[in-house]
């Protein structure tokens, strides 16, 4: 009996060996809570997701091909391990005022957390695109560093205006891997109708593209780039931006910074984005649509939807799930795509809205309008950048394929830098999709820039930048390389006026052309 259970182990463990061999020795998960509800809740959620990682590296080690189901739960895991990462920095500011041994187990679980996600993130990327390496029995997959999870900012970041306020400096995770953002699907608008970056304005002025029935100024960071528009809260007070007319396809897009925010800011502290039908400091005469997004730190609160038309309720009146608590404190990017009666809003890359018939009357709903509520006076504040509104309705994909080149600006850059904004990905995607479609098409990819600097670092800029494109293209999307070229035309091929934001804008393009 004894000799049988002896063979039966042998047999076991020479079926299991190739899985065991193949993997890394797996981290353990920490048996105790620390305690602090943030902690463990990132804890347990990384491991769960890691040990769902492990275990399907372990049937691609085996042999076991993934089928489309697979596929599936490693697409999802691959985005939960994304924004779990993103929030690593922030839970370490819930320790403060934790006893000494506490955060040293806090610390420690942590750490190990953040190394079983750095390896999962890895693997379920290497596992989707078919480039799973294996190590040998002394190579170890788990790094030992965990820099690209513990990028924290903590520097204070003055304000140059007529008060000496400071807030902190935002923090934006780019770092963290363009990978996260590949299913990114929204698409920018191709034809500019509104674009204020606010470069053109003097400090502590309301700028000149603007009106509003209450008051905002400009405001300037010595360490957070360029000048903001802080929105003033109050009832019934509006900041509404020089447009008269929207089309039926348009989209909305800008960059959103706080300060002051914390567990004592008010549930009801929100930031609306209105259309409407009347250039007046209201919501609307008849018609119009709101959505809210909160800013409230001490609980989640949902992005709320209403719409109102014909001088009554409509159908929408929505409370829609939505965890961005953490996003909100680090100088989100948010973009909003109207398609005819469709609309959607993404906060980063994340679709929270997305409502098949919120428009319930085309052609009327002209006029945009920001208006913040709940900011406790003097500590609390909110500000925007980068406002920009552009009509869509183009097909890129079949643009490209019918006429061979297209030119978007909607492939957006960190100034002065070819480091590619993650929102501007969903572009980059429509390219890949078109190359995927058809393998025997060929890019020259065309970087073009606007005036402001030297020439010779514009035209090299304009070179990087198509460079990030293609780089892209290949590390994200799995393009060959030897199908993509790249050059870089600086300043010197205008398409608009570099005397003004909104022609810089347009000047600031990728062209993609087919050899």
């Amino acid at each position: 009996m004894n000799f049988t259970k002896i063979i039966l182990a042998f047999c076991v463990i020479l079926i299991i060996s190739p899985t065991l061999n193949a993997q890394t020795k797996k981290i353990k998960r920490p048996k105790n809570r620390v305690g602090v509800t943030s902690v463990d809740n990132f804890v347990q959620e990384s491991f769960d997701l890691y040990d769902k990682v492990y275990k399907y590296d372990g049937y691609a080690a085996s042999g076991k091909s993934l089928d489309d189901d697979d596929i599936d739960v490693l697409e999802e895991a691959l985005d939960e391990m994304s924004s779990l990462s993103e929030s690593a920095p922030d839970i370490l500011n819930d320790l403060d005022g934790v006893g000494v041994l506490k955060q040293g187990k806090a610390t420690l679980q942590m750490n190990k957390a953040k190394k079983a996600l750095k390896y999962s993130i890895k693997t379920a990327k290497e596992l989707l695109l078919g480039q799973r390496e294996r190590k040998t029995e002394n190579e170890d997959n788990h790094s030992k560093s965990d820099e690209d999870l513990d990028d924290e900012v903590s520097n204070d970041t003055n304000i140059e205006n007529n008060n000496d306020d400071t807030i902190k400096k935002a923090h934006t995770n780019v770092s963290d891997g363009l990978e996260v953002y590949s299913k990114y699907d929204f698409v920018p608008g191709d034809k500019p109708i509104f674009f204020d970056d606010f470069t053109n304005d003097f400090i502590g002025d309301l700028p000149s593209k603007w009106n509003t029935n209450g008051s905002g100024n400009i405001v300037k960071f010595n360490k957070v780039e360029g000048n903001w528009f802080e929105l003033k809260a109050g009832y019934r007070l509006f900041a509404i931006p020089d447009i008269n007319q929207l089309p039926e396809d348009y989209t909305i897009e800008f960059d959103l910074l706080t300060s002051g925010l914390s567990n004592q800011t008010s549930s009801g502290t929100r930031l609306f984005v209105i259309l409407s039908d009347a250039n007046t400091f209201t919501q609307g005469e008849s018609n119009y649509v709101s959505i809210s997004i909160p800013l409230g730190q001490y609980a989640p609160f949902d992005i709320d939807a209403y719409n109102f038309f014909d001088n009554q309720n409509g159908m929408i009146n929505s409370g829609l799930s939505a965890d961005i608590r953490d996003e909100i404190k680090n100088q989100p990017h948010i973009a909003i795509s109207v398609t005819k009666k469709r609309y959607r809003l993404w906060v980063n890359e994340v679709k929270y809205v997305d409502i098949p018939r919120f428009i319930e009357k085309l052609n009327i709903l002209n006029y945009l309008k920001f208006h913040v509520y709940g900011l406790a006076d003097g500590e609390e504040r909110v500000f925007i950048k980068n406002v920009k509104v552009a009509e869509g309705g183009i097909d890129l994909r079949r643009k490209l394929m019918s006429e061979g080149k297209i030119s978007t600006n909607g492939i957006l850059f960190n100034s002065g830098s070819a480091n590619i904004q993650p929102q501007s990905l969903g572009i980059v995607r429509q390219i890949s999709q078109v190359l995927m479609q058809d393998n025997s098409i060929k890019l020259n990819i065309v970087g073009h820039t606007d005036s402001d600097g030297p020439d010779d670092s514009n035209l090299k800029l304009s070179k990087d930048r198509a460079e990030a494109v293609k780089n892209a293209l290949v590390s994200i999307y799995n393009i060959s390389s030897d199908r993509l070229t790249t050059n870089g035309k600086g300043e010197t091929e205008p398409v608009a006026d570099n005397g003004t934001a909104d022609g810089k804008a347009q000047n600031r393009r990728v062209e993609f052309i087919k050899i």
